[in-house]
């Protein structure tokens, strides 16, 4: 863990302590910026998933499953 000296908006700081519970500037802060890391991580996976449907590999996925469960059904006729 680093130490730093930073100016911060208090108003801000404020309200956001009151909103995440904590007591501290400092849990505050890194509570912050955990949660930003985190979001962030899930838009990245969520742009990711996105461009996977968007080159039409869960319509493939689709399909396969479709025909996979055809021929299932059809072996047993």
């Amino acid at each position: 863990m680093s130490i730093t000296q930073i100016d911060l908006n208090d108003e801000a700081l404020e309200k956001a302590m009151s909103l995440m519970g904590t007591k501290t500037k400092k849990d505050t802060v890194n509570t912050a910026l955990l949660e930003y890391v985190e979001r962030m991580e899930r838009l990245k996976a969520a742009e990711r998933l996105f461009e996977r449907g968007r080159r039409g590999e869960f319509d493939a996925a689709a399909e396969a499953r479709q025909a996979a469960k055809q021929a299932w059904k059809d072996a047993f006729k």
